[in-house]
């Protein structure tokens, strides 16, 4: 069946390298290959590292986007449709209703996280047949969603490249001495920073404020509304570093590598989402040097708690690496939102976010025919005590991780597969542990004999309810190993297992 694959990679991790080499594959056995991007930077960027990698194979590679000229553009479009263009890359100018395909066998959509709902729509007609790869350090909720439920292939890149730093990133009142400082020193090591200011009305005013600063420093402007020849002239400028300072819009976002880079200054980052400021960051660090963002918000502003839980989050997820956890974060920020409709975000509160999980779930594994047998689920009851002590298991994402997949047990084998990985990584368990394992037993064999509720009880009396504990420990234990020994048809497993 035709590949669905999202590579989630943090920024900076290769995910280029695994399209180049996919692209490579797909066009020389015979297929075309189409790459989507987001920007036409990118699309630039992407073409020339393309075309320098494969230069010295018979492969006919062409770009679409607004810096080509009509005439050249229409040429490639005559290409595509008769197969003498093997490789294309693009903007949303693919999506374009002229643009067809003699054979397209493998579609590459980098950034996958800037395309909307409506953009993949349109996807779909170039989709029936083909492979598809799609590239991104910070999925959407609702891609991450499906990829995490079954509905798309997912695959993460989690080592980072050799002698990476992590970015060190701070949070602060909009203050000019600490932009001075942080381009002074950028400067003074020979580098070079991106000012992020996501306004073009106000972009030269700023520029303007700070020549004023720092008057010995070069500044240059970028923005999505300049011309054509006027925006590449400025980039090929700062990349020969003609200037110190790049002061632009959202437009550096998306995937641009430029290693002399290793301060970026992030004005009203509050504005920002949580994807776009973790790529925007990433825009810096990229090669053995130290990196630094700062992000900026106004002295007198109270943000609000979506803003300031995003700031939080990108201070927190400092570390190499971080990208898929902060999508992961996103989601709970956000919700999973509509997989099937066109919301990319946002709470399924009609259902309850853990039946749609499971109705989700159960409705993907009948599609791929791997339906198991439902088991009806037993409720117990109980004043004993059954835990997992942080003593034991010291990380809480851990002992909720263990906690889940016992909820979730099905068979006593899973249960016994669960408690040998316990015993191998945290020693033999504790009796909190124990008893937690002994219920678990039990429940799954009353609910393979269709009990509802199970109700443990204790005598009012202190005495009585002393003694009953100790009972009732025993009876747990016994029955434990009853119900285990009855799964796996041990004839040993009765032993001294008494009443409950």
């Amino acid at each position: 069946k035709p590949m669905d694959r999202l590579v989630c990679g943090d920024v900076g991790y290769g995910k280029t390298e695994v399209a180049i080499r996919a692209a490579f594959k797909a066009a020389t056995d015979g297929k075309q290959v189409a790459l989507l991007v987001p920007t036409t930077l990118l699309a630039l960027q992407h073409f020339n590292t393309f075309k320098e990698r494969i230069a010295q194979f018979p492969l006919e590679m062409r770009m679409l986007s607004r810096f080509v000229p009509k005439a050249e553009q229409n040429a490639t479009v005559a290409g595509l449709k008769n197969g003498t263009v093997d490789i294309v890359i693009g903007t949303h100018r693919l999506l374009s209703k002229d643009i067809e395909f003699r054979n397209l066998g493998l579609l590459i959509v980098d950034e996958e996280h800037r395309f909307g709902v409506k953009h993949k729509e349109k996807l779909k007609r170039l989709m029936k047949n083909v492979d598809v790869l799609a590239l991104t350090a910070t999925p959407i909720p609702r891609t991450l969603y499906m990829s995490l439920s079954g509905l798309r292939e997912i695959s993460i890149i989690d080592t980072p490249p050799r002698n990476r730093h992590p970015i060190k990133t701070e949070i602060l009142a909009f203050d000019e001495e600490v932009i001075q400082r942080a381009i002074s020193e950028e400067i003074a090591r020979e580098g070079q920073v991106f000012f992020v200011h996501n306004r073009i009305k106000s972009i030269h005013s700023m520029q303007a404020f700070l020549e004023k600063q720092m008057p010995g420093v070069k500044f240059c402007v970028a923005h999505g509304q300049m011309s054509e020849r006027e925006l590449e002239k400025v980039m090929l400028a700062f990349l020969d570093h003609q200037y110190d300072v790049l002061i632009s819009t959202m437009i550096i976002e998306s995937g641009l590598d430029m290693p002399n880079v290793n301060t970026i200054i992030i004005n009203r980052a509050d504005r920002f989402g949580l994807a776009q400021l973790y790529q925007l960051r990433g825009r810096v660090g990229r090669r053995e040097q130290q990196a630094f963002a700062y992000f900026f918000v106004p002295r007198q502003l109270s943000l609000s708690e979506e803003a300031s839980r995003r700031l939080q989050a990108m201070e927190e997820f400092e570390e190499l690496g971080s990208g898929y956890r902060l999508a992961m974060r996103d989601l709970e920020i956000r919700g999973a939102g509509n997989v099937l409709g066109v919301e990319q975000h946002g709470h399924v509160a009609a259902v309850g976010f853990d039946l749609y999980c499971k109705m989700l779930k159960d409705a993907v594994e009948k599609v791929r025919g791997h339906e198991e047998p439902s088991i009806p689920d037993c409720r117990i009851e109980s004043p004993y005590t059954y835990y997992i002590p942080d003593t034991y298991v010291g990380d809480a994402d851990e002992r909720m991780v263990i906690y889940k997949r016992m909820a979730k047990l099905s068979s006593l084998e899973t249960l016994e597969s669960i408690e040998s990985e316990l015993v191998d990584r945290f020693g033999p368990p504790p009796e909190p542990v124990r008893c937690l394992l002994d219920l678990a037993a039990v429940k799954v064999l009353a609910g393979l004999q269709g009990v509802a509720v199970m109700r443990f009880r204790l005598d009012r009396s202190a005495r009585e309810r002393a003694r009953q504990a100790e009972r009732l420990e025993r009876a747990l234990s016994g029955v434990g190993r009853i119900a285990r020994a009855a799964g796996t048809g041990d004839p040993a497993g009765g032993g001294d297992s008494g009443t409950v």
